[in-house]
């Protein structure tokens, strides 16, 4: 029982910045919601946190395909971001 609750201690968890750069990779050719959600590893309701978060800065573009979904796309000064953390 100890063993094992050292094992889930050593897990790594994702920071911020990680969860950002793999939104962003992601959506840099265009994806669905659902689709980068699921890629990302992040439920839907965290996963909109995020998108919200990086609309609002400039750094993904939100579409409606036509089924109007919306698509998110990464954008210029998302890339050069993510070209920056990613280093």
């Amino acid at each position: 029982m100890l063993q094992r609750a050292l094992n889930c201690a050593r897990v790594k968890r994702r920071n911020m910045i990680e969860i950002i750069c793999d939104i962003l990779e992601l959506a840099s050719n265009g994806k669905k919601a659902s689709h980068i959600a699921f890629a990302a590893n992040l439920n839907y309701k965290r996963f909109r946190i995020y998108a919200d978060y990086l609309v609002e800065r400039g750094f993904l573009e939100v579409h409606e395909d036509l089924r109007l979904s919306k698509v998110y796309k990464t954008t210029e000064r998302g890339k050069k971001l993510l070209e920056l953390l990613r280093g």
